[in-house]
């Protein structure tokens, strides 16, 4: 995994999209060593308190939400010619209009006319969540060209199923959409008990996996839990062919 860049997009908010962009970005650490965050989120700047991994916030859109081409730009500019391996946090009130401006712009074939592997991971919720993030999914889909797709599935909110009971991958949205996967990632529900407390005290302390591993303020078995549910991931990341 060499020079790639990672979008992290999704509509809806409080899906897990900073969530996902942590984990991402510490498989690629632990894939080649390093790598480079970004966080544009205008309101909800979650990723850019996780010191660990210097994130650096960048406020692509003004007041009203829409794209501030300069510093879009900028950030562009970094992506087409520096080294490295980047992952970009984008927040959900600013979703539709970074879509239709790095459509318009015709930002992924640059990237890979730039020899840069570009990736637009999303997320896909269960329960209440589906119908939402499902569209955002399609319109990714739909809308993207020159670039691959790795959907997240996030059994936290319930199961990955219609209102009618069928499974998502099962649905039209999916079928239409599912050639442009590079593959699908699970973050399975657990006993919320124990996986579910221990991983939202890693997310309420700004923690990496590394970081809690290393802690005193974890128990053993917080410990245990949560090097489970990261090497599950990590595994399935790992088993893709970036």
């Amino acid at each position: 995994m060499q020079n790639t860049v990672h979008f992290v997009l999704q509509a809806k908010g409080g899906i897990g999209k900073s969530f996902v962009s942590t984990l991402l970005a510490q498989h690629v650490i632990n894939e080649t060593g390093a790598v480079r965050c970004f966080d544009t989120d205008q309101e909800n700047t979650t990723f850019a308190h996780y010191v660990a991994l210097s994130v650096r916030h960048v406020a692509l859109a003004d007041q009203s939400r829409l794209i501030n081409p300069k510093k879009f730009d900028a950030l562009m500019e970094t992506l087409l010619t520096e080294e490295g391996n980047f992952v970009i946090d984008t927040g959900a009130d600013t979703f539709s209009n970074l879509l239709a401006y790095m459509v318009e712009n015709e930002v992924f074939p640059l990237l890979r006319q730039a020899r840069k592997a570009t990736y637009v991971h999303t997320i896909v919720g269960g329960g209440d969540t589906l119908a939402d993030t499902a569209n955002g999914f399609y319109a990714i889909a739909q809308k993207v060209s020159g670039t691959r797709i790795v959907l997240w599935f996030n059994e936290h909110f319930g199961d990955i199923k219609t209102a009618e009971g069928k499974p998502f991958i099962e649905t039209e949205a999916y079928r239409q959409s599912a050639a442009r996967l590079t593959g699908t990632i699970v973050l399975y529900r657990r006993n919320p008990a124990t996986f579910g407390e221990d991983i939202r005290k890693l997310n309420t302390r700004r923690h990496t996996i590394a970081q809690a591993l290393a802690s005193g303020d974890y128990t053993l078995m917080e410990k245990q839990r949560i090097r489970t549910f990261s090497r599950n991931v990590f595994d399935q990341l790992r088993a893709l062919r970036w």
